[in-house]
C-alpha cells in the first residue's frame, strides 16, 4: 500500500497567488498528496478559493489552516468558538504557559507550536503532555527553524525537541512534523523531514507517521466534523426520509 504524505504547515505570500502556486507546485512535486496552508481569519474564503484551484492543478489535497495567537486563556477559547468549524485544521502558537494549557486540554486544538528561538517560552513539558494525551492535540515541529538556526541556537533546539519528542511518546501525544516553510527553497521531500527527526531522536517508524499517518488523520478527522453529514463522532446521516427537514 502506498503511502500518502502530507505537509500541514505551508507559510506563502497569500498576497503573491504565483509566489503561492509555486510553492504549491513543489510541494506536489517532492511527493506531498495533501497540504495546509495558513490563511488570515479574515478573507478566508477568498484565499481558500484560489488556493483549492492552484491545489486542484497540481493534483494535490488543500486543507485550510488558521494558526491563533491569543495572549491568555479566554482569548483562545474565544478564538476557538469562533474558527473551530471554518478551518480544517486549528493550530495554537503557544507563546505563554496559560495559552499552551488551555490549548492542551480544549479538544477543539489540532496542533500545539511552539516558538523555536524563545526557549523560555517552550512549554511542552509533563504536564502539558498529561493534558494533550486527554484531548485531541499533537505536537507540532516545524523543520524551517532547524534549517535556518545555526550555533548554540540549533544546538539549543535540537536538545529541547530531543526532550519533548520523549515526553510525548511517553504520554502518547501525536507528533506532527511540518515544513513550517515561507518558500520553495525551504520544503524538503517527506522522506527527508522524517530523516531529521533522527537528530532529536525519534525513531524511523514514528518519524514516518509524523509526516503521514498522524497530520492526514487530523484532517480525516475535522473535514467529517465539517460535513453537512455529520452529527456526533460516530453518528453520520446516510439518507434524510421524507419526514426530515
Amino acid at each position: 500500500m502506498k503511502r500518502i504524505f502530507a505537509d500541514l504547515h505551508l507559510k506563502p505570500k497569500l498576497a503573491d497567488m504565483e509566489h503561492t502556486r509555486r510553492m504549491v507546485m513543489k510541494a506536489a512535486e517532492l511527493g506531498y498528496r495533501l497540504i495546509a496552508v495558513s490563511l488570515p481569519p479574515v478573507s478566508t474564503e477568498n484565499y481558500a478559493a484560489q488556493l483549492r484551484c492552484i491545489c486542484k492543478e497540481a493534483a494535490i489535497d488543500f486543507a485550510s489552516r488558521v494558526d491563533l495567537k491569543p495572549k491568555t486563556a479566554g482569548e483562545l477559547v474565544q478564538f476557538l468558538r469562533k474558527f473551530r468549524r471554518k478551518f480544517e485544521v486549528i493550530a495554537v502558537m503557544c507563546e505563554s504557559k496559560v495559552v499552551a494549557r488551555q490549548a492542551a486540554k480544549d479538544r477543539r486544538v489540532d496542533l500545539l507550536n511552539f516558538p523555536a528561538a524563545d526557549f523560555r517560552r517552550r512549554f511542552f513539558d509533563k504536564a502539558e503532555a498529561e493534558l494533550a494525551s486527554k484531548s485531541l492535540a499533537a505536537m507540532e515541529i516545524d523543520i524551517k527553524p532547524l534549517l535556518t538556526l545555526d550555533g548554540p541556537a540549533r544546538v539549543r533546539l535540537l536538545s529541547t525537541l530531543r526532550r519533548e519528542t520523549f515526553i510525548a511518546k511517553h504520554f502518547n501525544v501525536p507528533i506532527v512534523v511540518s515544513s513550517g516553510a515561507t518558500d520553495e527553497w525551504t520544503l524538503r521531500k517527506p522522506l527527508e523531514m522524517a530523516a531529521v527527526t533522527v537528530l532529536f531522536d525519534m525513531d524511523k517508524a514514528s518519524a514516518i507517521e509524523a509526516v503521514s499517518k498522524n497530520p492526514l488523520a487530523i484532517v480525516k478527522r475535522n473535514m467529517e466534523k465539517l460535513s453537512a453529514e455529520f452529527v456526533a463522532p460516530g453518528i453520520r446521516i446516510i439518507r434524510r426520509g421524507k419526514d426530515c427537514p
